[in-house]
């Protein structure tokens, strides 16, 4: 299940940014961005139960200048 989301659409995060915590066999679990990026798109609201091979957020990689 989905406990807590903190990543939006259009935010820049890096990498070991929290993403969001799930809960699984009652323990909590940080999602962590896996690489530097902008998050493309949020796929899972908070109360969600989670399914094995769904992206739960889209992380696109960040542009450089």
């Amino acid at each position: 299940m989905v406990l807590e989301i903190f990543a939006a659409v259009g935010d820049v995060v890096t990498k070991g940014t929290p993403l969001l915590i799930l809960e699984a066999m009652k323990m909590e679990h940080q999602i962590a961005a896996p690489h530097d990026g902008i998050v493309e798109a949020v796929h899972c609201a908070k109360g969600a139960l989670v399914q094995p091979g769904v992206d739960l957020i889209s992380l696109g990689r960040k542009e450089e200048p």
